[in-house]
């Protein structure tokens, strides 16, 4: 039995465990321990593919496996913790299914795990994402989310504004899982970073926001991350009115 072929499984696996062991930290009010879970598949997630290509192996489970573990990783994890901010912050005090009638803004971080589901099931049958994405893809989704407790605990520096006041907020909360569901599932192209040379013609967006990026995380750390994505969404309509306004002009 050729055993190579099923390490790419076993990667996206370890995904899928963590994402398991990220819920049970959450449901043990332990969302830091959740996020660094998450991180820890988000890099699993990354070396499966990697470790497929690099091995030239395949598996017929292989992309259904992929889907499966990312929907509870990326999906199911990050809507959990918003669900469990949200408790925390208005101090609500949540007794089963009748909680979330009492307080039907409960229900607005299900959306993520919902429309994580269907940006998994778009990018499995859009050949237009195999080069790049159309729509947030949910680990970045998830990298939002778990930024959360990342700058709760990791703030380098008090700032004239209490972060923690404002990303524990309802309306933070609320208006985060509104955003991300309707990015993940929008038909925004979104720049990707693969590169096909590395010279600086068509590679200008990719570079500017790797070097600022890497600038925002030294001096912001964790504070860093939600400013990344926003400037990866932005860059990236950029990017599309550019080109478009050089294919008119071609």
């Amino acid at each position: 039995m050729n055993i190579t072929k099923h390490i790419p499984n076993f990667l996206t696996t370890l995904n899928l465990i963590c994402g398991c062991l990220a819920l049970y930290s959450i449901s043990a009010g332990r969302p830091l321990e959740a996020a660094l879970l998450v991180i820890a598949a988000a890099i699993f997630d990354f070396f499966d593919g990697f470790v497929a290509r690099l091995l030239k192996v395949s598996s017929p489970i292989g992309a259904d496996l992929d889907s499966l573990a990312d929907m509870v990783t990326f999906g199911v994890v990050p809507g959990t913790m918003l669900l469990y901010y949200l408790v925390d912050g208005t101090g609500w005090d949540i007794i089963g299914f009748k909680s979330f009638l009492e307080h039907p803004l409960l229900f607005v971080p299900i959306l993520v795990p919902v429309f994580s589901a269907l940006r998994l099931a778009k990018f499995n049958v859009d050949t237009r994402q195999s080069d790049s994405f159309r729509g947030l893809p949910t680990p970045a989704s998830a990298l939002w989310v778990i930024s959360i407790p990342l700058m709760i605990e990791y703030m380098p520096f008090h700032i004239w504004w209490e972060p923690e006041n404002v990303i524990v907020d309802k309306w933070f909360v609320v208006g985060s899982a509104i955003g991300l569901s309707a990015l993940m599932v929008s038909d925004i192209p979104l720049l990707a970073m693969k590169f096909k040379s590395f010279g600086l013609k068509g590679n200008e967006f990719r570079y500017a926001l790797l070097i600022i990026s890497v600038v925002l995380l030294i001096i912001l750390r964790p504070l860093a991350i939600p400013i990344v994505l926003s400037l990866y969404v932005l860059l990236s309509i950029v990017n599309n009115l550019f080109n478009t306004s050089n294919e008119i002009q071609s």
